[in-house]
């Protein structure tokens, strides 16, 4: 895969943060990505990001439960195996409710657990480069992808006026890949680990 460069600013802070993006959006910028170890109220938005659709792929998993769990139900009790419980009839819509309202929170429930996880690409065998060993402990960081017309200086010092305390460059694959870590990586993971 081909390697792009990108210029990776790190903040400790919230409040230095979201002017930095409104900053580097401003200066017209391509942000690729904000890693943050916690949820970030409002940052989506501050990145321009669309809303998400993963409420419309629940719904439509939740139908299609609905609609499996009371076509299977209605076919088995009425036309497959039609059983007599004290006299009901045997459409009794009534007495299927909970067990229709169960498959349709389980489907719409794992559906969109997968969806999420396919469309943020998460599985234990994909890989992705990490720009900073903080970013899941304490650092917020903001990853600029840089392109042929970028002045990396330019960027780099900008970055620094906006809040950021430290300021690197950096080349690296966009995509996930299969395996493992390189072993520079790994060497560098297990240093940080034994200093912090």
């Amino acid at each position: 895969m081909a390697k792009k460069k990108f210029v990776v600013g790190c903040f400790k802070e919230e409040a230095v943060l979201f002017p930095a993006v409104k900053k580097v959006r401003t200066a017209g910028y391509k942000i690729h990505d904000v890693y943050t170890p916690y949820p970030v109220h409002g940052l989506d938005h501050a990145l321009g990001l669309r809303e998400t659709s993963l409420h419309t792929a629940g719904f439509i998993y939740g139908i299609t439960g609905t609609t499996t769990a009371l076509s299977c139900i209605s076919w088995i009790l009425t036309s497959d195996w039609p059983l007599n419980f004290g006299g009901k009839p045997h459409f009794a819509l009534p007495a299927w409710i909970p067990i229709i309202f169960e498959f349709t929170v389980l489907l719409a429930a794992v559906g969109m657990v997968l969806t999420f996880c396919y469309l943020c690409q998460l599985a234990p065998f994909l890989k992705k480069h990490h720009f900073h060993l903080r970013a899941t402990d304490d650092y917020m960081v903001m990853a600029i992808e840089c392109t042929a017309k970028t002045n990396v200086a330019d960027l780099k010092a900008f970055l620094e006026n906006a809040g950021a305390f430290e300021v690197n460059e950096q080349e690296a694959e966009t995509q996930w890949w299969l395996g493992t870590y390189d072993k520079d990586q790994q060497l560098i993971r297990d240093t940080t680990i034994e200093i912090a």
